[in-house]
């Protein structure tokens, strides 16, 4: 009965690029095979995007707009965390598509091992310095005491889960390179939902536990991440699935390793390029007022529902052009990544349109202090969500043949050339920054006007560099010599 209820709603769901063919939208067979592969990221990434979205919903609800101010501040530092795993996971995802693509299954299964050792290397130390300097690490954003206590509490807290998140991307892009990215989304419309239910639980001190507030919130998600983890790992050592974790055997290769590095570490830079560019606009946006940070973080969460997609047509771009660069089609590879660059553009502006006419709806609903700021942070993201669709699915295909410098050069672009100087024009005239030993006063008095244009611009900047280098076909030569895949003989 189950088996054919799914048969009936993929059916129903693989009419979507159907329509868009029909349309002359998309190409019907490469819209399909990337529809299909991105329906199960988008789910996963929309019940994440809950998550986030409950998260900031509850305690606003319970604790005000200073909570959601501390909440966002302490979330940034987990954003490093989840940036490297990123980085890191989209190695995996390359290496293991292009050992599929070539047919090399033991190849596949060692790149997940050897992914896993990397990301201990890296999460258990991120994790120690978190529990020592939390406190210190968000007073570098802001000066309200209130502010840092409670930041400070969620990242001590929430960083206890980074190694088991390492480990759940890990294994989450491994299956998606070999293909399946239907059993991550199995496991995470288990554990997403137990982690709202949790941080309710918890936050609001229900069912006889305490009222934990902002920690109970961190603790929710180490519970689910846990979880996850031990799923995960279950179904890997199981052997039941497209890639396997062998715990016998060779456990550490540096070749593999490099390679995974080579194609994570500039993706783990623009990720934390983004993250760490966050930092100086969340001080700034500090400087106008903590009403302005809440806003912006509702605002921020509620356009996330747009930008979500992008992430399952990113990881299907790079399933699909690493498979085929694997076999040795270059330009079968080619289309694929411009076919799911349409397909996604269309999703992503339908739903970028609901959300920006619903707008004030949505601020009422978070109880937001100021709804009216809140509805134009709304829209402001949502005028972004274009460019956001072309930066994101086309790094997706540029990471599955192993070309990540360019998205990496967008990132720096996007983050320190656009969105910083065009952010610090808001600041006060005359306001006082020093960097590096150098004291200078960027400000211009615009406020929000020049913060508005630089979140706009900085998704565009992006969208232009990661657009031109796919256009121009350089990464099939990069993946060439990257030695994995059939196309490297």
């Amino acid at each position: 009965m189950l088996a054919i209820l799914r048969e009936r709603t993929h059916r129903l769901l693989m009419l979507y690029p159907a329509l868009l063919a029909r349309l002359g939208l998309v190409d019907r067979k490469r819209g399909a095979e990337a529809f299909d592969l991105a329906i199960p990221v988008m789910v996963s990434g929309g019940m994440r995007t809950l998550l986030r979205i409950a998260d900031f919903f509850m305690v606003s609800l319970a604790l005000g707009g200073t909570a959601v101010a501390a909440l966002e501040l302490g979330f940034q530092y987990y954003f490093v965390a989840f940036g490297l795993a990123l980085g890191l996971t989209s190695g995996t995802i390359s290496v293991v598509s292009r050992a599929t693509g070539e047919g090399d299954k033991t190849g596949a299964d060692f790149a997940v091992k050897q992914s896993l050792w990397l990301s201990l290397l890296v999460s258990v130390p991120l994790t120690l310095v978190s529990w020592v300097y939390a406190d210190v690490l968000v007073g570098l954003l802001t000066n309200d005491s209130q502010v840092v206590e409670l930041g400070a509490t969620y990242l001590r807290i929430v960083m206890l889960s980074a190694a088991f998140r390492f480990w759940n991307m890990t294994a989450s892009r491994g299956l998606a390179g070999a293909g399946d990215t239907r059993t991550p989304m199995y496991v995470r419309l288990l554990t997403l939902p137990t982690n709202i239910g949790l941080n309710a639980v918890l936050i609001f001190g229900l069912l006889g536990f305490p009222e934990l507030g902002v920690a109970g919130a961190a603790w929710g998600t180490v519970i689910a991440n846990t979880l996850a983890s031990v799923i995960f790992f279950a179904l890997l050592v199981s052997g039941r699935y497209s890639v396997r974790l062998r715990l016998d055997g060779k456990q550490w290769d540096t070749g593999v390793a490099r390679e995974l590095v080579r194609v994570g570490l500039p993706l783990a830079g623009t990720r934390l390029s983004r993250t760490f560019g966050r930092f100086p606009f969340l001080f700034i946006l500090g400087v106008l007022g903590t009403d302005i940070v809440a806003a912006y973080a509702i605002g921020r969460r509620v356009m996330l529902l747009a930008l979500m997609p992008a992430w399952g047509y990113s990881t299907a771009s790079s399933t699909l052009v690493g498979q085929h660069i694997g076999a040795g089609d270059a330009e079968e590879a080619d289309a694929y990544g411009w076919q799911t660059l349409r397909i996604a553009l269309v999703t992503q502006l339908a739903i970028a349109a609901a959300l920006f006419v619903g707008a004030r709806p949505l601020a009422e609903l978070f109880g937001a202090g100021d709804v009216g700021l809140t509805v134009t942070f709304i829209h402001v993201f949502g005028l972004g969500v274009a460019g956001f669709s072309v930066a994101r699915t086309l790094r997706g295909g540029l990471r599955g043949a192993g070309d990540t410098r360019w998205p990496l050069y967008g990132g720096l672009v996007g983050t320190y050339a656009v969105r910083l100087p065009l952010a610090a024009l808001a600041l006060p005239v005359g306001f006082g920054v020093s960097l590096f030993g150098f004291s200078f006063a960027p400000g211009m008095g615009l406020g929000l006007t020049a913060v508005f244009a630089a979140i706009t611009a900085d998704f565009y900047a992006r969208a232009a560099v990661n657009g031109f280098r796919y256009w121009s076909g350089a990464w099939k030569d990069v993946a060439q010599r990257s030695g994995v895949g059939a196309s490297a003989d």
